[in-house]
């Protein structure tokens, strides 16, 4: 049995707002020229513990690469507050950093990993 909790979060402007359901605490901090440049701390979870509430005009969306991961966005303020990620195409990642909450950040692990060298690494990615 796991202990479960629901968060909201959203983009600056107000446009994009999700729901997300969290039951594992732990969060990787990627250091690929992406991630490392947004500051995203990915919360991965799947996609029935996602729920986005409104703002799906706002959103547009940036590939690269591959194509596979799917770097959403709001049109309107810029900020990345979750897209669907190469690792976990059929999950999504929340961006930790826009959770509603000033202590929430606080609440999560952060772990390192080298997305600067995906391929090398996407083994250390817990499933």
């Amino acid at each position: 049995m796991t202990n479960s909790d629901t968060f909201e979060g959203g983009c600056h402007c107000g446009a994009v707002r999700f729901r997300v359901v969290v039951d594992k605490y732990k969060v990787d901090e990627c250091n690929c020229s992406i991630c490392l440049k947004k500051g995203f701390l990915h919360l991965i979870v799947p996609s029935e513990s996602f729920t986005l509430l409104q703002g799906v005009e706002a959103l547009t969306t940036y590939t690269f690469n591959t194509g596979v991961a799917k770097h959403t966005f709001c049109r309107i303020c810029g900020i990345h507050s979750f897209y669907t990620p190469r690792s976990h195409p059929d999950g999504f990642s929340v961006n930790l950093r826009c959770l509603d909450g000033e202590n929430t950040l606080s609440r999560f692990e952060i772990v390192p990993f080298d997305g600067a060298n995906w391929e090398q690494n996407i083994h250390n990615l817990d499933s």
